[in-house]
């Protein structure tokens, strides 16, 4: 089946050279100049997965991410010559998948396409091939309830959208309250790949920061996910 990227660069020599690699390995290619062509064709196509520059006229990536994700999931990978932290950051945080710093290596980047688009569809076959009630069926943890079916935490009767990677780290602490998850354990679980650490500790802290402020009344004192220093995060049950 073949995967539909849309590229998003305001420099047209990058959109033509990552369409050119793309293309040679199978992927239909759809190219914008700007965030707001971006925008357009994504409410009229059927897009698998997006690269996005962040330095763009009229829309920036920044904001072509955040108004994505208030409606679609789909796997979002950042490349930019910004090369701080903080830029990778706020990428994360927005709700892109992965981040790629200019200049960059084709190859590399078509691997990376492959590998998200691999966990993206492996991650909907798993939850696409359950018995027929697995959909209805809920983890409450505390006043905390994790809503299969809707991609939300219910708190208190108020709903909670979350991400596909953040609904899939709170899942994983929430099957098991009280026990430790070293952050490979998460790693490898949410994202299905494998861990090396370093960018991937960044990646998974930047989750858990955004999974807080999503959950916690004071997210600069955790009541939910607790942080147990030099092994991971776990769910706490006692006291909530």
């Amino acid at each position: 089946m073949s995967r539909t990227i849309l590229i998003v660069d305001d420099q047209p020599e990058i959109t033509e050279l990552l369409s050119l690699y793309l293309k040679k390995e199978g992927f239909q290619i759809i190219e914008a100049h700007d965030g707001m062509d971006a925008f357009q064709l994504i409410a009229k196509e059927k897009i698998d997965l997006m690269l996005v520059d962040i330095m763009m006229p009229i829309i920036d990536g920044y904001q072509l991410i955040k108004k994505v994700r208030e409606t679609l999931r789909v796997p979002i990978i950042i490349i930019s010559a910004k090369q701080e932290d903080q830029d990778k950051i706020e990428g994360l945080s927005l709700g892109a998948d992965d981040f790629i710093q200019k200049p960059f290596n084709p190859l590399e980047v078509v691997a990376r396409v492959q590998a998200l688009l691999r966990r993206s569809y492996n991650y909907s076959i798993e939850t696409t091939t359950q018995p027929e009630d697995y959909k209805y069926r809920k983890k409450i943890v505390g006043d905390l309830t994790l809503d299969e079916d809707s991609f939300a935490i219910i708190k208190q009767e108020k709903i909670i959208q979350l991400t596909k990677i953040e609904y899939k780290i709170i899942e994983i602490l929430m099957e098991t309250p009280g026990r430790v998850f070293t952050k490979q354990q998460i790693f490898e679980r949410a994202w299905n790949d494998y861990y090396i650490g370093g960018e991937e500790d960044n990646t998974i802290n930047v989750h858990i920061s955004k999974l807080r402020d999503k959950i916690e009344e004071n997210p600069k004192k955790p009541i939910y996910i607790k942080t147990v220093r030099g092994l991971g995060y776990k769910f706490e049950k006692k006291n909530i």
